[in-house]
């Protein structure tokens, strides 16, 4: 019987956040890129929280956007609510979040999507990977036809083999009830690829009418909204926003949980995937921390034109008349009635230690995989794998260097080698705290840090990088000025200090020593510096942080250059372990298993000790000089 045959550079499974990212890096550098989802309509979906961004989250998007990703642009066009978290605390965790338009985000990204060049869209479920002698050779549709492709990304998020559960209730089913994809898996499995159930879940959407918003706390946006992307003018998106709000669950809600934990699928034993960690389900919650007396719950809207309204903290998968009684115990939720009941989803997933830091499976060449695919949660995380996927997969097929950007450099990086080094047994969520050099790798800096790889790469126009040029030429010119302009102890000048609580001056100092005092900051120079120049506002942002956390910032970039040391000591992929005296057996193991690039890079796997660390150096060392000699 003849099936449907088509050919392409590149293919991408899976219409996510991910693939869309995958998809249009590939497209954009000029390779014929074909994408299948198994809805068009579910292109770019949020099925679970309606914002992007948010703690370390909000430093990914950056990153991606300076990189020369979609995601920052298409959250400035849809957002309802922005807001920059963490201001009470130092420039390093400061990250911004913004509430989207569901449905309006969607319809943009697909809007991208199909108005980019050399990119086909195709609503079909990938079956099968086609794989001759360890090569990627293309895929096959559920419905027989054969794309013939010399690369292929994975981006299938929480599809494979997905079941939807709450109560008794299971339904195989992609997220918001949209069609799993249940063929891919035993493909995968016969090419050797090693698979995880993983665990998410969603809270309950109700209807904004049956709120009671007088019981809960207004939680409102910025006054002044600070876009995700560097190449949105700020000026174009200050607007109204719409509001969210805050209540509690209290002890009410905790009995009523309490008392039907024997109901869960999650204690019953039904669900047998691994949930995430740091986003429990509020049964998960009351069970682990049964010391408090209560939990925040976050109602945010779903957008401008629908009245479904997300509870925030309050994801489960207890049965549905449960889910009824604990909700209507909330402040503000008495009357609530449920549009969507709350549920967990089981889903496959890869052993992402199967991937090189390319995100390139290290048996079978030309196959790409990204985000929750790779044993990851989260929007965000997903779209920058799916993005380096695609650059990869693209650098690859055009014979060019593939980017592996590392710890120092970006957020990314982090994220990217904690997932190929490290052992996840549950889904990997980013966070500030797994950033070692988090002072310099902060979310306003991130296109200084990144946009000149972005247009080494071919994804940030020429234009956008000379801003960040002349960018970061006005920051050093003005912090070089401020260093060297002494100002005396004026009257003038001694009433500032006072109006600001600051100790007045004996003698002179430097502008940059006033910008140092804690009560102080370059802005209020306005009132005493005649010669401040006219910066734009991120401009001066980064004068101020550089001039003061001057002290802390030059100790990291120590820290970071002993780290590049052991980073620039190269591992090859093909070297056997084994033939190292003095290795342990478990450090043999490990390091033949995950066959590192780098001695840093060994140094970040568990179950490699500083001792076996110090016994690679030394074979290094022998080996150099034997070459030598």
């Amino acid at each position: 019987m003849p099936y449907l045959e088509e050919t392409y550079d590149v293919v991408v499974a899976g219409g996510g956040h991910a693939g869309c990212e995958a998809a249009l890096a590939c497209a954009r550098l000029g390779l014929e890129t074909i994408m299948f989802t198994v809805s068009v309509d579910s292109i770019a979906l949020m099925p679970c929280n309606p914002n992007i961004g948010g703690s370390s989250k909000g430093h990914l998007v950056r990153e991606l956007d300076a990189l020369g990703g979609e995601m920052g642009k298409n959250i400035d066009k849809t957002f309802i609510q922005s807001k920059m978290l963490n201001e009470s605390k130092g420039p390093a965790v400061h990250s911004l979040r913004a509430q989207a338009d569901k449905q309006e985000y969607t319809r943009q990204m697909r809007k991208t999507l199909e108005n980019t060049d050399h990119l086909t869209i195709r609503q079909a479920e990938v079956s099968e990977i086609l794989v001759e002698a360890g090569k990627i050779q293309g895929v096959k549709t559920l419905s027989g036809a054969v794309y013939h492709s010399r690369a292929v990304i994975l981006a299938t998020g929480t599809y494979l083999n997905a079941r939807c559960i709450y109560g008794d209730v299971s339904n195989p089913t992609g997220p918001n009830g949209l069609q799993a994809a249940t063929h891919l898996t035993d493909s995968l499995k016969a090419n050797g690829v090693e698979m995880f159930r993983f665990k998410t879940g969603t809270p309950a959407r109700v209807d904004k009418r049956s709120i009671d918003f007088s019981r809960m706390e207004e939680q409102l946006g910025d006054k002044r909204i600070v876009p995700f992307s560097f190449s949105t003018d700020p000026e174009s998106i200050q607007k109204d926003q719409v509001s969210c709000w805050l209540t509690y669950t209290n002890e009410e809600t905790h009995k009523i949980i309490r008392a039907n934990l024997d109901r869960s699928p999650l204690f019953s034993g039904a669900i047998e995937g691994t949930g995430p960690r740091y986003c429990p389900s509020i049964e998960d919650k009351v069970v682990k921390f049964p010391d408090k007396e209560r939990h925040q719950v976050f109602i945010e809207p779903e957008g401008l034109y629908t009245n479904e309204m997300y509870l925030g903290g309050m994801s489960s998968s207890l049965p549905e008349d449960v889910q009824h009684a604990m909700y209507k115990t909330v402040p503000g939720l008495e009357n609530v009635k449920i549009v969507r009941n709350a549920y967990a989803i089981e889903y496959d997933c890869i052993n992402s230690l199967q991937l090189k830091a390319t995100l390139e499976f290290k048996a079978i060449e030309g196959l790409f995989s990204g985000g929750q695919f790779n044993g990851s949660s989260g929007y965000e995380e997903a779209a920058v794998q799916g993005f380096m996927a695609g650059v990869n997969a693209a650098m690859k097929l055009l014979g060019r260097k593939q980017y592996v950007l590392d710890r120092s450099q970006a957020y990314i990086g982090v994220l990217i080698d904690d997932l190929v080094t490290k052992e996840n047994h549950e889904p990997y969520r980013m966070m500030t705290s797994r950033a070692e050099y988090r002072l310099l790798l902060r979310q306003d800096n991130a296109d200084l840090r990144l946009r000149a790889i972005g247009h080494e790469i071919g994804l940030v126009s020429d234009e956008e990088y000379e801003r960040t040029v002349r960018k970061e030429k006005d920051i050093l010119a003005e912090v070089e000025r401020l260093e060297n302009t002494n100002i005396g102890a004026s009257e003038r000048v001694q009433n500032f200090l006072r109006a600001h609580g600051s100790t007045e001056l004996k003698t002179g100092a430097t502008l940059a020593e006033l910008v140092r005092r804690p009560e102080l900051d370059y802005f209020m120079l306005t009132e005493i510096d005649e010669k401040m120049p006219d910066l734009l506002e991120d401009t001066a942002e980064q004068v101020n942080i550089n001039i003061k956390y001057e002290g802390y910032i030059r100790r990291q970039k120590q820290q970071v250059a002993q780290f590049k040391k052991l980073e620039s000591r190269k591992l090859s992929v093909d070297f056997d372990y084994s033939t190292v005296n003095s290795l342990r057996k478990e450090a043999v193991q490990k390091l033949n298993q995950f066959k590192p690039m780098s001695i840093g890079q060994a140094s970040r796997i568990s179950g490699v000790s500083p001792a076996d660390i110090s016994v690679l150096l030394v074979h290094l060392e022998q080996s150099r000089r034997g070459r030598r000699e």
